[in-house]
């Protein structure tokens, strides 16, 4: 009963120490700013075909039947005035996010757009835009604009370049959201008779209208090396889910992350999901590491626009000669 005991008040103070504990907002300033990045090109993206995706007189006139829960912007007002004005709101939101101007209220208008642009037409879409959805809720509830923003700037001008500490759980959500993001994923994959027998990636790379370019032919039509890949990707995405919590481990397994998401954004056609994975990856960064080289690069900066002051002639330098 007392090691029991014990044991819950452990648990209890790690899981406080894990989600509650102050540490530093500069990953989470990081991540903020490449996701607003991301999302304004997400959103620019849109712009050749945002009247024929999801407009009244486009591919799809009419919404799709979704259910109550499943509501958007675009369902439920369905013209070319809301349109511009819902593409315009979420531009101007992801450039918010980037330089972190009411950071939280941004979040909620990029949430709201993604929503309804996702809603709208669901069949242009992909996972990668899901993602993107996904990370703006917990940037909701983040206090991702007390350091490295505008709001930061405009508070408190002569601090800005300090990170105060704040409580750390929608930045560990973040972290939990990746592994969940892979564990599906794998679980998802062994559901198919094609994972489980070796030939997925076989499929995967002859699939011509969804490849950016083409695959070598000694890889797509090798039995030996798509089984070896397709094996091979269900062991990797395991890995990171759970070996992305070791810290020794860390580095390795998240580099290995970004290669193999490298591979599939060269060959593959699978919208912002890489990016957005690259950008999820951000929440891992060590905060005193990312302290450091924020600083560093403003270092730098300041070094370029410092004048370099001309130097005196070299006579000028040599020490006097002494009279005897």
């Amino acid at each position: 009963m007392i090691r029991a005991r014990q044991f819950g008040l452990m648990a209890w103070s790690g899981w406080e120490r894990f989600f509650f504990t102050p540490t530093s907002t500069a990953p989470l300033a990081v991540f903020r700013i490449a996701f607003g990045l991301t999302v304004t090109a997400w959103t620019a993206t849109q712009v050749p075909y945002l009247f024929t995706f999801y407009g009244p007189d486009g591919l799809l006139p009419e919404p799709p039947a979704i259910g109550p829960w499943q509501w958007g912007l675009l369902t439920t007002n369905n013209t070319v005035i809301v349109l511009s004005v819902v593409f315009l709101a979420t531009l101007l939101a992801g450039i918010a996010l980037t330089v972190g101007s009411w950071p939280r209220v941004a979040a909620v208008v990029v949430l709201l757009g993604l929503m309804a642009f996702e809603r709208r037409n669901p069949f242009v879409l992909n996972s990668g835009d899901v993602l993107l959805r996904v990370m703006a809720v917990y940037l909701v509830f983040a206090p991702s604009g007390e350091s490295l923003s505008w709001d930061r700037w405009r508070r408190d001008r002569e601090h800005f370049w300090e990170f105060p500490r704040r409580a750390p759980w929608a930045l560990r959500m973040l972290q939990i959201q990746t592994s969940i993001i892979y564990l599906a994923a794998v679980w998802a994959k062994l559901q198919g008779d094609v994972w489980r027998e070796g030939t997925a990636l076989s499929f995967t790379l002859r699939m011509l209208d969804q490849l950016r370019a083409p695959s070598p032919d000694f890889v797509a039509q090798s039995g030996l090396l798509t089984e070896w890949l397709t094996f091979g990707t269900l062991l990797l995405e395991l890995s990171i889910a759970v070996l992305v919590w070791h810290r020794r481990l860390r580095p390795w397994v998240l580099a290995a992350g970004v290669t193999f998401h490298l591979a599939i954004e060269v060959f593959i056609m699978v919208g912002f999901f890489s990016i957005g994975m690259w950008v999820l990856y951000l929440v891992f960064l060590s905060p005193d590491w990312t302290e450091r080289t924020v600083l560093r690069l403003r270092d730098r900066r300041h070094a370029r626009q410092v004048p370099v002051t001309e130097e005196a002639p070299d006579t000028a330098r040599e020490p006097a000669v002494s009279e005897s």
